[in-house]
């Protein structure tokens, strides 16, 4: 059993936690949590911390998955060290980091209604880790994000996915115009969300291959971005509010689309 802070497993682990580099480097992430833990893909993951007190819990909900993985006792204090959250649930896990390439995924979806929600610059964690659980929910292909979105490995944005994570492929790309454009080629149907929209979001057909741009929290998309979209569309808004949060209006546009396609 580990007791001490100063251990070398729990050093590192604290650094994946804590810093995107040395989660980069490693390519590794950490999961924490029963849940997260239980639908954690069991090839990817590389090693479980489980909390002394929890030791016979963690066992009796998951102890099937558990005996086939290499597993490490940790003393509840140095345990608490190592979680990221105010009330630990005695399990965490390293898992493998995941890499996707466009050019897969839009050969996977080829002659299918594709489903893509593309994100610029959203720096909030939370916020990255709700579209995502909603974009497994409505049945997108992808989420496309630029390279100055927050990381998705980020404890707060794992936790905030609620799983989704592990299914829904993604890719951080540097030039979201050439991915868009060749989204277009590939043709697919590229809608921003934009304050300056003519149209609201109903106005559209969404029933064939569509991926919608969300723009940062604070100053949306930038113009050269919008631009590069087959539509503008807006969302409808009562009172003084000038703008939806991000994760919002991605739901919005994401389940319209599943609307759509569901009523045929």
């Amino acid at each position: 059993m580990i007791t001490s802070v100063h251990n070398k497993c729990i050093k590192e682990t604290v650094a994946l936690l804590a810093k995107k580099k040395e989660r980069d480097r490693r390519g590794l992430f950490v999961v924490e949590g029963g849940k997260m833990f239980g639908e954690a893909p069991t090839e990817q993951i590389t090693r479980v911390y489980l909390a002394q007190s929890a030791e016979k819990e963690m066992y009796a909900q998951y102890g099937d998955k558990l005996s086939g993985l290499s597993c490490e006792m940790v003393a509840d204090e140095v345990f608490a060290r190592m979680s990221d959250t105010v009330t630990p649930q005695g399990i965490l896990c390293l898992v493998r980091q995941q890499h996707y390439n466009i050019e897969e995924i839009l050969q996977n979806h080829n002659g299918k209604q594709a489903l893509f929600i593309i994100l610029e610059e959203i720096q909030d964690p939370g916020n990255l880790g709700t579209i995502f659980r909603t974009a497994e929910a409505a049945g997108a292909d992808c989420v496309i994000m630029s390279s100055r979105t927050a990381d998705i490995y980020n404890p707060k944005t794992i936790r905030s996915t609620m799983g989704a994570v592990y299914r829904v492929p993604f890719l951080y790309v540097e030039n979201l115009s050439s991915i868009i454009k060749m989204l277009q080629e590939q043709g697919i149907s590229v809608y921003a969300a934009h304050l300056g929209a003519q149209n609201f979001y109903d106005t559209y057909d969404y029933q064939k291959s569509t991926a919608f741009l969300i723009g940062n929290e604070a100053n949306g998309l930038r113009e050269e971005t919008a631009d590069c979209a087959d539509a503008l569309v807006g969302i409808p808004m009562e009172g003084r509010v000038e703008s939806l949060n991000a994760a919002v209006a991605s739901s919005i546009l994401l389940y319209e689309a599943y609307r759509q396609r569901r009523n045929g």
